[in-house]
This record gives C-alpha cells, sequence and structure tokens, in this order.
C-alpha cells in the first residue's frame, strides 16, 4: 500500500487518485460558489482550515499540475462575463452582494481542491483527506484479491466441466446418430401411413359404388315380381 509521503511526493501517484472526488465531501463539506462547479481561494483556505496565504503559496508552486486539473485565473472580459453569470445566482442563494474581485480571481473545481489535499502538508483536513484515499485503495486491493481468488475457483471448477464434456462428446455423438435414424424411420413410417390412408380412401370409394350397384339391383327385383303378380 503507498504511503501517504508517496501521494505527497509522487505526482504519478496524485494522478491515479484524482478521479475520487467524493472523498472531500466524506471528510467534510466543501462549499462551491452558486454554479456548483466552482470555489475561491478563500473557499479552499476554510475548507482545509489554513490562511488563504497557504493556499497561494502552494499553488504558485504547482500552478502547472493544477492548472491541467481545472484551476483557473479569470481577468479581463473572462473575469466580467463569470460575474455578470453568478451575480443573480449569488443573490438568491445568499442574499448579499456578490464579492467580485477587482482585477483577476483564481477558481478551483473540486478535481483541483482534491489535487490541492494531496499537495498540502500542513492541513489536519488535507491529511485526512489522503487517509481516505490511501484506506479506500487498500480496501479496492482488498476486494480485488478477494475477487480474483473467486474467479481462480470460477476457472477450476470449468476446467473440469470441460473435461466433463470431453469425455461425454463421444456418447452425445452416438445418441444424435441415433436420433437421425429414429428420424428417418419415422419418416419412412410415415410415409407408409400416408399410403394405407389412402388406399382405403379407394376402398370406400369402391365400398360405395358396390352399394351403389346392389341397390339397383335390388329395385330391378322388386319391379319383376310386382310385375309377374299383375299378370
Amino acid at each position: 500500500m503507498p504511503s501517504e509521503v508517496t501521494l505527497l511526493e509522487s505526482r504519478t501517484m496524485r494522478v491515479e487518485h484524482l478521479g475520487r472526488v467524493d472523498a472531500l465531501d466524506k471528510v467534510k463539506a466543501l462549499v462551491m460558489l452558486p454554479d456548483g462547479a466552482h470555489c475561491t481561494t478563500d473557499g479552499v483556505a476554510r475548507y482545509f482550515e489554513v490562511s488563504t496565504g497557504v493556499i497561494r503559496q502552494l499553488t504558485a508552486r504547482h500552478r502547472a499540475e493544477l492548472a491541467e486539473n481545472g484551476m483557473r485565473v479569470l481577468r479581463g472580459p473572462d473575469l466580467r462575463r463569470f460575474h455578470s453569470d453568478m451575480v443573480s445566482l449569488w443573490g438568491t442563494e445568499k442574499g448579499e452582494s456578490y464579492p467580485q474581485a477587482v482585477t483577476q480571481l483564481t477558481l478551483h473545481t473540486r478535481r483541483t481542491v482534491l489535487n490541492i489535499a494531496m499537495l498540502l502538508r500542513d492541513s489536519d483536513i488535507a491529511r485526512c483527506v489522503r487517509t481516505y484515499l490511501l484506506d479506500a485503495e487498500e480496501g479496492w486491493r482488498e476486494a480485488y484479491a478477494s475477487l480474483d481468488r473467486r474467479v481462480t475457483a470460477v476457472e477450476s471448477c470449468l476446467g473440469g466441466v470441460g473435461v466433463a464434456l470431453q469425455e461425454l462428446g463421444p456418447v452425445l455423438n452416438r445418441m444424435s446418430h441415433r436420433l437421425d435414424s429414429l428420424d428417418r424411420r419415422l419418416d419412412a413410417t410415415n410415409q407408409v401411413v400416408a399410403a394405407i390412408s389412402n388406399r382405403l380412401c379407394q376402398m370406400s370409394e369402391d365400398i360405395n359404388r358396390v352399394d351403389a350397384r346392389v341397390d339397383d339391383v335390388v329395385h330391378q327385383l322388386k319391379d319383376l315380381r310386382r310385375g309377374r303378380r299383375r299378370r
């Protein structure tokens, strides 16, 4: 498990943890500007319970790294546009006038604040954030190790299943051949039954014709008998 010192001194280690901005609110509520996306240098200082001077010194030393993670300084037209966007929201949220900077305003995102937490040495809040990050990482490592063991066990079971399937292969092939043979015999039987059915239909027609001829003969005999009686 990496140590807190490693996190403070290794930019690569900090980059690996920058996605965990949820760690900030786990330690202490971070107050953002009304847009919900930024906070000022004063807001960052209040969160870490240090002076604004400490935050300014740290941002000056690590400006490039912090800028890559969302910190920006507004001046001129950009600053005026930001003030314009914030004024109405600030009045609604705070019931007071928006504290406009005279010449420039430094804005920090949650990602930037987390970056500062991994750089700021003399702050109990920053130390708690780092501890939370490292403890969470250790928990993930243990969970991953447990998952890896489960996957290994499943793979072992599947290996046994694979061997069983290989042994069943010849049996299944023989069963398939027998089923094919039964299908062919069933088709032949169906053909015989169909031929018998056709023959029975023909015999029924022959019987009907014979019955009709018998009826004719019977009628003829009756007519002959009646003719003889009249004589």
